[in-house]
C-alpha cells in the first residue's frame, strides 16, 4: 500500500505526476484552512480500528475511549446477570448517534456476545457507519432515528451508550469545529438539551439494571449525574477521559 512506511523509504525519489501534485496542494490548502486530517485521508483509528470518515461524521476523538470501556465493563456484569438461572444470552447494545460507527462497532469488535443497533438521524452519517461495520466485518443493525423516534417501542437494551451533541450554541469553541457537522456538536443555550432528552426517555427502552452512558462536556459531569439521578437511575457516576477529565457519566436503571 502507497501509506506503508516502507513504500514510502524505498520510492521516496519517486517524481510526483502533475495531477499528484496538484492533488497534494489541493490537501495542503485544505489543511491550511483548518480541515481535520481524518477528513482529507479519509480515515481514523479508534480504538483499534480503521474507520472510515467523511464530513457527514465527526471525527472520532481518543477521549471517547473511555465511554467503550466503561461498556465494555457493564457487558459481564449485564450478562451475569442475564445467565442467572439459565445460559448467558447476548447483551443488547444501543449506540444513539452512532456518527461514524465508532463507539458500538468498537464494542461489537471487542465483545462477540454484543446485539448491536447503531442509531442516526442522519441517512448519510448511517451509511458510513454500516459501510464501516462492513469493511470491518461486524455483524451490526442500523437504524435512522432521532434518538428514540423510530426505535421500536417493546425494544429494550441492557447497554445505551451516546457520544450526542453537547456544546453550547455559540460557544466560543465553535470557531475550531467549523469543518464538522453542527448537527452533531451543539445542542441549546447550555449544549444539555440533546441529554436531557436521552436521559428523559432512556428508562423506557432499557432492561432492569441496564445501564445508560453518555459522553458530554468537560464542565457538565454535575448537570448530567443531577439529570440521571432525576429520572430515576441509580450508581450514578463519572469516569475520566485521558486529561483527567470528568468526561463521560452514566447510571443504572432501578
Amino acid at each position: 500500500p502507497t501509506n506503508d512506511r516502507a513504500w514510502l523509504v524505498a520510492h521516496d525519489s519517486d517524481v510526483l505526476t502533475t495531477e499528484e501534485h496538484q492533488s497534494f496542494e489541493s490537501l495542503v490548502l485544505r489543511r491550511l484552512r483548518g480541515e481535520p486530517v481524518a477528513y482529507l485521508v479519509g480515515c481514523k483509528e479508534f480504538f483499534g480500528l480503521n474507520l472510515a470518515v467523511t464530513r457527514d461524521v465527526l471525527v472520532p476523538r481518543p477521549d471517547t475511549e473511555c465511554l467503550v470501556e466503561w461498556a465494555l465493563d457493564c457487558i459481564p456484569l449485564t450478562l451475569a446477570h442475564l445467565s442467572e438461572g439459565g445460559a448467558a444470552k447476548t447483551c443488547a447494545v444501543l449506540d444513539l448517534g452512532t456518527g461514524s460507527g465508532a463507539i458500538g462497532l468498537a464494542i461489537k469488535a471487542n465483545h462477540a456476545s454484543a446485539d448491536v443497533l447503531l442509531v442516526d438521524a442522519s441517512r448519510a452519517a448511517l451509511d458510513v457507519a454500516l459501510g464501516n461495520a462492513a469493511l470491518l466485518g461486524l455483524a451490526v443493525r442500523g437504524l435512522q432515528s432521532d434518538w428514540f423516534e423510530n426505535v421500536p417501542s417493546d425494544q429494550r437494551f441492557d447497554v445505551i451508550v451516546s457520544n450526542p451533541p453537547y456544546i453550547a450554541d455559540g460557544d466560543a469553541h465553535m470557531a475550531a469545529l467549523g469543518h464538522e457537522p453542527v448537527m452533531a456538536l451543539t445542542s441549546g443555550a447550555d449544549g444539555l438539551d440533546a441529554i436531557r432528552r436521552i436521559a428523559q426517555d432512556a428508562p423506557q427502552y432499557l432492561k432492569a439494571n441496564g445501564w445508560l452512558l453518555l459522553e458530554h462536556g468537560y464542565d457538565q459531569a454535575d448537570a448530567v449525574r443531577d439529570l440521571l439521578t432525576a429520572h430515576g437511575f441509580a450508581q450514578v457516576t463519572s469516569r475520566l477521559d485521558l486529561n483527567g477529565i470528568e468526561r463521560c457519566s452514566g447510571g443504572t436503571l432501578k
